[in-house]
């Protein structure tokens, strides 16, 4: 797995979990829905995103370096 998939599976699991969340436990975890929408949409616009520096220095390589392995 690359780290742009792991960011994308990551993304969609917590939307799902804080939903799930704000659904069964208590209606303030759409909060943290909405925390994860705008990192989300900084990270268009940025570039920066944490959870991709985690999935780096767990060993998780970039699509470019993986393409670059053929």
């Amino acid at each position: 797995m690359t780290v742009e998939r792991a960011v994308y599976s990551f993304a969609g699991f917590m939307v799902l979990l804080s939903l799930a969340l704000t659904h069964w436990v208590h209606p303030g975890f759409v909060w943290f829905t909405v925390f994860i929408g705008a990192n989300l949409f900084q990270f268009g616009f940025s570039g920066f995103c944490p959870a991709a520096m985690v999935f780096k220095k767990l060993g998780l390589k970039t699509e470019r370096q993986c393409a670059g392995q053929v």
